[in-house]
């Protein structure tokens, strides 16, 4: 998605119910490629001729990408699409706001386009006669702060993105369109990619033709400080990280690190038991100024953090399942894909009624393989299962009228914007939901066959078939059913929907696995760490709310819990604890008292304009979610977390 992918850290996540079977729906029941354009039916053979398109991203200083393609073309008239559904962001976010300067000529002489007024993605002009080709430029002015989106260019590095900085023809597959892409980088700049690169001269960069589709799958991270590093060395498919960062002091790393990362490599492939690309790049961005993030590719994968992740290792413990996650989606996302999410082009609307599997899975395999790889140790991994465990157990009252499958709607319904009460909106909960989800078939997989199959096995069988094919192979509900009976024998569709459709929490899983969530007065060293890295507490489990360690701030609170009952909302700034200055140091030991003798809690809090002073009736303690053993209990999930 860019690709958000809710953390597993701060419990700021979701779910909801239907009760017919998503068999019956036709969510299940789409095709790949019998999807219609919005500009007609797509033509099923090769566009005549290749575009060739050249992005000059020296002018970072204003971050502005300027762009000019060549586009064969024949007499009559002619829609230019910009890409509107960007693939693994699963909603209609194409940044076309930010595109400017539109120019098109032919011959040395301007063509007038004109928008379509129904469909501001697409631009309708004439070609004239004896035309074969048409020049096409424009800018992308790429976000210059935060507030008006992801920064992608900065002093030192940049991230080209291919399909916001190109233009294709309405009524073909993106996989038929044929482009020869090139990328000038400011002075000496290194960069990072899945594209072959053909040629080097100065700092202009000459890739190998390829189609539409792989391009925009193939993006690329370039920088002034730059480090490429050997995942798999010796193998016959390359695995490489690609890293970018803000200074030459955050590219040093232990050796002991970067086993871990090779580790990954293994033990995705012990998993999979395939690999579906000829290479494979992970890009990795370490910095405060470029923006993060999580994006999948067939090839590769952004991953942006702060620019500590080697240098801070113990306070990057929550980013550390990031690059897991966007791993897994080479298989599951990107080969094995929803048929609602294999669309032809970047303008037919996409399905993401099964973002369950294509997220919610990769969730739980992320930290499955996170904890095998030793990017976490089993505790790190006992820690974030319990945040997320939290969220659901306690902070999750959109329970009540939304469920799981609901969720997997939200990338259109609210576009990743903040949210004033996500525990009652609720939001893309397929992820954490989801993967509980997935436990809880892991831990039935391992009881029906007593220990002899697991979730694993259905990797193998679902994403691991055909290796070494790229071709995307799309799947619908009925195919992830039959694959899990191939398993095991057992009516997982009623599994499956009895907790995507209910009003309740998928936390059965846990006590499947041999593990309860439990409460304790001092957070796990996994929460320390991620409390750490957002200068945050976290009074979630017991006030219901999030508050900045620098301004006092609620980043967030918890519909119906203790704090939105005083009237503290989303955005209050807490002033004072009990007559003093606010500190989380004195609100720690406010609760305390609380519990010891019933002191009142008193905050003074300004919301905007108005400042009050609030009582929080609370007198539970402190409290952090963690892990416990259930004693007598098979321990599944030490299995599940064992390398393989």
């Amino acid at each position: 998605m860019s690709k958000f992918r809710p953390s597993v850290a701060l419990p700021l996540l979701a779910m909801l119910p239907l009760s017919i079977a998503l068999a019956q729906s036709p969510a299940t029941t789409s095709t790949p490629g019998a999807a219609v354009s919005p500009q007609g039916a797509l033509v099923d053979s090769a566009y005549p001729g290749t575009m060739v398109l050249t992005v000059d991203a020296t002018d970072v200083a204003r971050r502005v990408l300027h762009v000019r393609q060549q586009i064969p073309v024949s007499a009559g008239q002619l829609t230019l699409l910009f890409p509107k559904w960007i693939p693994g962001k699963h909603r209609p976010d194409g940044p076309i706001n930010k595109l400017a300067g539109l120019e098109v000529s032919a011959n040395g002489q301007p063509l007038a386009w004109k928008r379509d007024p129904l469909d501001v993605y697409a631009f309708k002009l004439e070609v004239p006669a004896g035309v074969s080709s048409l020049d096409v430029r424009f800018d992308m002015l790429t976000p210059t702060a935060g507030n008006e989106g992801r920064v992608v260019m900065t002093h030192d590095m940049l991230n080209v993105q291919w399909g916001t900085v190109a233009l294709y023809p309405s009524g073909y597959q993106a996989g038929n369109i044929a482009v020869t892409p090139s990328l000038v980088l400011p002075s000496g700049w290194q960069a990072g990619t899945a594209l072959e690169l053909q040629q080097r001269q100065g700092d202009t960069l000459r890739y190998g033709t390829v189609s539409f589709e792989v391009l925009q799958d193939s993006p690329v991270y370039a920088g002034r400080h730059f480090k490429r590093v050997d995942l798999d060395p010796g193998a016959d498919t390359p695995v490489m990280l690609d890293i970018v960062a803000d200074a030459p002091k955050y590219l040093e790393y232990d050796e002991e690190q970067i086993e871990a990362h090779r580790a990954l490599v293994d033990q995705a492939y012990k998993l999979f038991d395939s690999k579906h690309y000829d290479h494979y790049d992970f890009l990795l961005s370490l910095s405060d100024r470029m923006g993060g993030q999580g994006l999948e590719h067939h090839r590769s994968s952004e991953n942006g953090v702060k620019p500590g992740y080697f240098s801070d290792w113990d306070s990057s413990v929550a980013a550390r399942d990031l690059l897991p996650h966007e791993f897994v989606h080479s298989w599951n996302g990107k080969f094995r894909r929803p048929a609602g999410l294999a669309t032809p082009n970047f303008h037919v609307p996409m399905d993401g009624s099964l973002l369950w599997v294509y997220e919610g899975q990769t969730q739980y395999w992320g930290m499955v393989l996170a904890a095998r790889s030793g990017l976490w140790d089993k505790d790190d991994a006992l820690g974030a299962l319990a945040l997320v465990a939290s969220t659901y157990a306690t902070d999750r009252p959109g329970l009540d009228w939304r469920n799981v499958q609901d969720t997997t709607y939200d990338p259109v319904i609210s576009a990743r914007r903040p949210q004033p009460y996500r525990s009652y909106q609720m939001s893309e909960d397929y992820y954490n939901a989801g993967a509980l989800v997935w436990l809880a078939v892991d831990a039935k997989l391992r009881e029906l066959s007593n220990g002899r199959r697991s979730l694993d096995d259905f990797a193998s069988a679902f994403f691991g078939v055909d290796d070494g094919s790229w071709e995307v192979k799309p799947y619908v509900f009925e195919d992830v059913v039959a694959a899990l009976n191939g398993v095991e024998q057992h009516d997982w569709a009623t599994f499956l929907r009895s907790r995507l459709d209910a009003n309740a929490p998928p936390l059965d899983g846990l006590a499947a696995s041999g593990w309860k969530l439990v409460y304790r007065d001092e957070p796990s060293d996994y929460h320390k760490g991620v409390l750490s890295s957002r200068k945050a507490a976290d009074y979630t489990a017991s006030l219901g709310m999030v508050v900045s360690k620098k301004n006092g701030e609620a980043g967030s609170v918890r519909w119906d819990g203790p704090a939105f009952n005083a009237g503290i909302a989303p955005g209050s700034t807490l002033l004072a604890v009990n007559g003093y200055a606010f500190d989380t140091g004195l609100l720690d030991e406010a609760i305390k008292a609380a519990k010891a003798d019933g002191t009142p809690i008193e905050l003074v809090v300004k919301h905007g304009e108005v400042v009050k002073t609030v009582t929080l009736d609370y007198r539970g303690g402190l409290k952090y979610p963690h892990l416990e053993r259930i004693e007598g209990s098979k321990d599944r999930l030490g299995e599940i977390l064992q390398p393989l």
